[in-house]
């Protein structure tokens, strides 16, 4: 498909009919754990693609008080201010991502990347750089298989990934996720990057 069809009229029409496998219906365990683990309670996180923010709902419960939820789909965006309307510890946007402006200690990637035509993935590297304070870190999951239909979800695997991020990254971890939702044992990576 054509990166310039993937735009905010073609994901909201996605979420005006419910068209949203992708959707699992709550946060996902491995980037919950990792934040559990590894985030700082005061650290400013950017959730891009942020869909139904179960993540962001998770790490509210745990105490981060610094998210910002991002979103292209004008439907989705106001369904999630309706739900976060008490919680000012969240900021939601409706943009495109290669719009935003900001500087945060961690981003959370959870199936944004896939959902852009793949011609977009050396942007994507740019502007998650850019992004990122020193030193922050781009965090979260990949597909680790292709797909048989045209996309989105568009997969890749480890050596695209390795030479995708290498040049604005230090890779610390990309390797087989341990723990992911039961439908996508086995097709997943764990990723943790840090900004060069």
């Amino acid at each position: 498909m054509n990166s310039s069809l993937l735009d905010g009229n073609y994901w909201d029409e996605r979420y005006k009919n419910k068209a949203t496998g992708w959707d699992i219906g709550y946060a996902s365990p491995a980037i919950i754990n990792y934040a559990a683990e590894s985030i700082a309670k005061d650290a400013s996180i950017l959730i891009p693609g942020c869909g139904n923010a179960y993540e962001a709902k998770a790490l509210l419960d745990m105490g981060f008080h610094q998210i910002t939820l991002l979103d292209i789909a004008p439907t989705l965006v106001a369904k999630v201010r309706k739900e976060f309307a008490n919680s000012p510890q969240i900021q939601i946007v409706c943009q495109d991502f290669f719009q935003h402006q900001g500087q945060y200690d961690y981003i959370i990637e959870q199936t944004f990347f896939c959902a852009l035509d793949p011609s977009l993935r050396p942007s994507y590297v740019q502007q998650m750089h850019t992004l990122l304070k020193p030193q922050g870190i781009l965090m979260g999951l990949l597909f680790k298989r292709e797909f048989a239909q045209q996309g989105p979800p568009f997969g890749g695997d480890q050596t695209e990934y390795q030479q995708l991020f290498a040049s604005q990254f230090d890779i610390l971890k990309l390797t087989d996720s341990t723990n992911s939702i039961p439908q996508r044992q086995g097709n997943e990576l764990f990723f943790e990057l840090r900004k060069k």
